[in-house]
């Protein structure tokens, strides 16, 4: 008589072992579905989210006037904004110093509409964005651990980091790189689950899959990138490298329904829609941002073709041959920027607030009794948070190596993407703003170290309560430093003494 072995799971194991597996402590790893699910909690988690926004937004706000003239590169951007408000178009005067899409710039001019042309006017629509990308922050890493309360943490520390915080509250593009670059990510994100929810629902799942039908998130996330790049164009290496990370995610759809050849079945399935979605929306998009400059009449090098009518590729339209001038000289601007500056900082510095930047620091301010008074404006990190960022890295390393995380393989693409990529020229004169767009994905990292010392669901109460102190000290740490900073982040009045102790380090000066 044959002895019947028992039956085995999908994984191989006997029938018993789940119930083995449920007793044991830590919980094994899952082996296929390490993408956690969405909390019940759908409604109260918009709610929250979108208050975090309102109070960071109020915050943001509360004397974002001072001081009433332009600083840094204000120089450049409010002004221009006026000119597209004015005339639909940068004016070209022989001497104004354009070097950016106009899409950035076409956001400045909205608050200018609204308020006028004045610092509130220039300032508010950063603020905006800078609320934005807390709320976008918050639903996208609810996504990627599975829980609001550190999808919350994550849009907290966002809110409360002094670097968010100046940067939105000055009329610079990069703010609005941020947020474009994070929304569209968050909508990547979104449509890798719904692709993945498509696959499971579809059973049996054949061998070499099936169309998926309309991916309007991927579209979304297409139409964000391509406006990201219509600010500045370091949105491009996002969009590069997120696309390439799409592509794999279909790749991981197709593995786990079974499919014999997943990697030929997500290029088959997916190739296509991606390159509508991720190349020729983008470009299209980045195309309608110059509207106003192939209209108008006295537009930046508008007229260039016609001035040089014996040039290579003559049968190219004049005026889409003005418009790859223009940009080829942009280009050699960008790519050949080196002049000394006393606010350069190099990438590797960023991490650590190695080299911030004083916006504003009047001279001669006194208080009633004669007492000097300092207001000084400072773009620096809040830095119980960036210098978290370092350890954060290496720990999300572990979380791919160890446990092939979905969301540390986002956050080590994104960071490569907007940060790795600074090194490619490292001759080029940099700035700390530079790293606005990927500040979030540095908070992300941050978030999941959180995650696990915040522990698991099913982990004894003892442990979870334990975490959830650490968590809420470190946040609450976070909150102190950046109230203790706060004066120095927003120009208020400090005396010398009160104003030395905000000074950490000898290049904050």
């Amino acid at each position: 008589m044959a002895v019947l072995a028992p039956e085995r799971t999908d994984a191989g194991d006997p029938p018993e072992a789940p119930a083995r597996a449920a007793r044991r402590w830590p919980p094994p790893r899952p082996r296929v579905d390490r993408i956690p699910p969405l909390p019940a909690d759908r409604w109260l988690s918009w709610l929250l989210a979108l208050a975090l926004g309102v109070l960071a937004l109020g915050g943001r706000l509360v004397g974002i006037s001072y001081p009433d003239t332009l600083l840094f590169d204000e120089a450049y951007y409010p002004p221009q904004a006026y000119d597209l408000l004015t005339w639909g178009h940068e004016y070209n005067r022989g001497y104004t110093f354009i070097v950016h899409p106009p899409l950035g710039k076409w956001l400045i001019a909205g608050g200018e509409h609204l308020f006028g042309y004045t610092s509130s006017g220039w300032r508010f629509p950063s603020a905006v964005a800078g609320a934005v990308a807390v709320v976008v922050l918050t639903r996208l890493a609810r996504r990627l651990t599975g829980s609001t309360l550190l999808g919350l943490v994550a849009g907290l520390l966002l809110a409360l980091d002094g670097f968010a915080f100046t940067v939105s509250r000055i009329g610079l593009l990069d703010v609005f790189l941020q947020v474009f670059v994070l929304a569209a990510v968050a909508c990547l994100v979104v449509d890798r689950d719904r692709v993945r929810a498509r696959v499971r629902a579809h059973r049996p799942v054949p061998r070499t899959g099936f169309r998926l039908g309309p991916r309007g998130w991927r579209i979304a996330a297409g139409l964000l990138f391509g406006c990201a790049c219509s600010v500045k164009w370091s949105g491009v290496y996002f969009l590069a490298f997120c696309a390439v990370l799409s592509l794999f995610w279909d790749r991981a759809a197709w593995r786990e329904a079974g499919v014999p050849a997943p990697t030929a079945t997500a290029l088959r399935r997916g190739l296509p829609g991606a390159t509508w979605a991720l190349v020729a929306v983008p470009v299209l998009t980045y195309l309608a941002g110059f509207a106003g400059w192939f209209l108008g009449e006295t537009a930046q090098g508008r007229w260039w073709a016609q001035r040089n009518p014996d040039t290579a590729f003559p049968f190219v339209p004049d005026a889409l041959r003005s418009w790859w001038h223009m940009h080829v000289e942009w280009w050699t601007f960008h790519n050949g920027l080196s002049t000394p500056h006393p606010w350069e900082s190099g990438p590797w510095s960023w991490l650590v607030n190695g080299r911030p930047i004083l916006l504003w620091n009047p001279q001669g301010l006194t208080d009633a009794s004669g007492e000097q008074v300092i207001r000084y404006i400072l773009m620096v990190g809040t830095p119980t948070l960036w210098l978290a960022f370092a350890p954060a890295l290496v720990w999300t390393g572990w979380r791919i190596v160890a446990r092939r995380d979905p969301a540390a393989v986002l956050v080590a693409v994104a960071v490569a993407a907007g940060w790795g990529t600074w090194f490619l020229n490292p001759e080029r004169t940099m700035f700390i703003f530079y790293t606005a767009p990927v500040l979030p994905f540095f908070v992300l990292a941050v978030t999941l170290v959180l995650q696990d010392v915040l522990g698991r669901p099913g982990a004894p109460p003892w442990r979870r309560s334990a975490g959830l102190a650490a968590v809420s000290g470190y946040v609450a740490v976070v909150a102190g430093t950046f109230a203790f900073f706060h004066p120095v982040l927003a120009g208020r009045p400090l005396s010398h003494a009160e104003w030395l102790l905000r000074m950490w380090f000898p290049s904050w000066f």
